[in-house]
């Protein structure tokens, strides 16, 4: 049986080894099959979901444009010189003082800033923008897999266990598809999910070992020694006892944590090439705030946490790079509750080495009523996917963008370095 269709149908779907829980039978066959070496350093791509649609309009403010303070009149920051203002990046756009972990980052040419991105999609749907950007097919629903999944398979080399991992509950939509990926919550309970199986939830609750008595032998050499070899690529002790370099302390939050994980299977060198964390709580509809409130605390995590695990990162930063991304904007006037509705263009961040970064990118024009769309919205100006591809394709060296993004032949934006 293909190795594959048995890991996406097959019986053996999902285990799970709690610290020093591991079955004896596990252990000794763990012991008795040939262990993968360590992995040359991987170039990685780590994308970051941001959940609920950011308000790019705050978090970069095109502050220079006098429409906006006129649209926002308690929602408006500008990069005064007081204490708490945003931070001035070039004259036009400023940072939220929430971002200002970003600012050194950007400083220092390391950092991209894309505004007025999102999906040519006009839907206001939470659901449906995600599952539009996460299926990297903005006008069709019944796309099997997705993006990031089709980027796995444009790699063309064996992988390990651990090429494409979600540190989420549950795996992506970006990770859908034919090219194996795994779901882990969190490494020291070292529950894997595997997706596509149907009595996944009928699995789930049984014991490894009785998956075990039910599973022939034949079938367990071919897939069983994967889950083997990944238990021990992963060093129990290694996960327990990780210390960040250069003293970093990462906060203490659900989006630090997938990020310090992530930091944890790159430095393990399991062969990690394709890694994908979360954050929610951007649907700021009431009482948004500007230096203080939900916004702000949100920014505020979301900057802290992706520059400690930069600082971790540290050795390895030639080859990592971060990608930021949320499903659609706000809208430009504030509403009576002092949020904002969903909307439709944001922006995002990308981060490493390999970016010409320093610049805000942008084909925006002046919000005026007669360039808003609808006459409410920022319009998407840039569409996701010339984003997406030009640091899938520079970053992890793939070069099919018609099957990484299906239905689309637009130009990558020229924000890498050759």
């Amino acid at each position: 049986m293909d190795r594959r269709l048995f890991m996406r149908n097959g019986a053996l779907a999902m285990f799970a080894a709690t610290i020093g829980g591991v079955p004896s039978f596990v252990a000794h066959a763990a012991n008795n099959k040939k262990i993968l070496m360590p992995y040359k350093k991987n170039k990685v791509l780590v994308c970051i979901f941001q959940r609920g649609a950011m308000d790019g309009l705050m978090a970069v403010s095109p502050y220079a444009d006098p429409n906006l303070k006129f649209m926002r009149p308690t929602l408006y920051m500008s990069p005064a010189q007081t204490e708490g203002a945003s931070i001035d990046l070039d004259g036009y756009f400023s940072l939220h003082p929430g971002l200002a972990s970003f600012n050194p980052l950007f400083k220092e040419g390391r950092m991209a800033i894309v505004h007025g991105v999102g999906s040519p999609n006009n839907t206001r749907s939470h659901f449906d923008a995600q599952d539009y950007m996460e299926s990297g097919t903005p006008f069709n629903k019944g796309t099997a897999s997705g993006w990031l999944n089709r980027a796995v398979g444009l790699l063309r080399h064996d992988g390990t266990p651990f090429r494409a991992v979600s540190v989420t509950s549950a795996l992506p939509r970006s990770l859908y598809g034919d090219n194996e990926a795994i779901a882990i919550n969190n490494l020291q309970d070292f529950a894997i999910q595997m997706r596509g199986n149907p009595m996944g939830a009928n699995l789930a609750a049984k014991s490894f070992e009785e998956l075990y008595d039910q599973t022939s032998s034949e079938l367990l050499n071919k897939t069983g020694k994967e889950s083997f070899d990944a238990m021990k690529m992963l060093n129990v002790n290694n996960i327990k006892n990780y210390q960040p370099a250069n003293g970093v302390v990462y906060p203490n939050s659900p989006l630090a944590n997938s990020l310090k994980q992530i930091a944890m299977l790159i430095k393990m060198d399991v062969g990690l090439e394709v890694a994908f964390a979360e954050s929610g709580g951007w649907d700021t509809h009431f009482n948004q705030g500007t230096t203080n409130g939900i916004l702000a605390r949100n920014l505020k995590d979301f900057s802290d946490s992706i520059a400690a695990f930069w600082k971790d990162m540290d050795a390895y930063q030639d080859e990592v790079t971060v990608m930021t991304m949320t499903e659609f904007g706000r809208t430009v006037h504030q509403n009576g509750t002092g949020g904002t509705d969903h909307g439709r263009a944001s922006c995002l961040f990308v981060l490493g080495n390999n970016v010409q970064g320093g610049k805000v990118y942008h084909n925006m024009k002046t919000m005026s009523k007669e360039n808003l769309e609808d006459g409410r919205d920022l319009p998407v100006s840039t569409d996701f996917r010339t984003v997406f591809s030009a640091v899938a394709d520079a970053h992890l060296k793939l070069n099919d963008d018609k099957k990484l993004f299906p239905e689309w032949d637009g130009n990558k934006l020229k924000m890498m370095k050759a």
